[in-house]
């Protein structure tokens, strides 16, 4: 039976080194994440040592090589947030969460992330959770809105 990781790099002609980026990008929006097994296997796809897939995929800040959280948390940090007080969030929810940007708490339940720009600059800051925009977020909102997300991850 074909893995997810057979079934993505079918796409894809074997040896074409050109194609590391495009498979290691369909690799993580469908996984979540690049494991150690799918940079093994890539690398015998196409004839590069892992350790060359892994320089490269550090290289690049969007590739994550641990699971992200049930809860995905993306904070704006560009200019207009920032001048609107995203920082504050950023600290704020990593005293609630207790882990650090690209990190996932050890229950696997949160995970968060700062971005350069999510284009809502009039609506800053700006965080996503889970594919849901929040606009004009404050810092002191974040207690009560992990509350309620921890509340709906322990009664799904």
């Amino acid at each position: 039976m074909a893995t997810d990781l057979d079934i993505i790099l079918k796409k894809y002609k074997q040896g074409k080194r050109e194609e590391l980026i495009p498979i290691l990008q369909e690799i993580q929006e469908e996984l979540g994440y690049l494991s150690e097994e799918a940079i093994v296997k890539v690398g015998g796809f196409l004839g590069l040592s892992t350790t060359k897939i892994y320089g490269l995929a550090t290289f690049y800040d969007r590739f994550r090589f641990i699971p992200s959280g049930k809860i995905k948390v993306s904070i704006c940090h560009g200019t207009s947030c920032f001048l609107n007080g995203s920082q504050s969030v950023i600290n704020k929810i990593k005293d609630e969460i207790g882990v650090l940007p690209g990190q996932t708490t050890r229950d696997g339940n949160f995970s968060y992330e700062i971005v350069s720009c999510m284009g809502g600059c009039h609506n800053g800051p700006l965080i996503n959770v889970n594919g849901e925009y929040h606009a004009h977020i404050k810092a002191e909102q974040l207690p009560e809105l992990i509350k309620r997300l921890k509340y709906v991850i322990e009664n799904d």
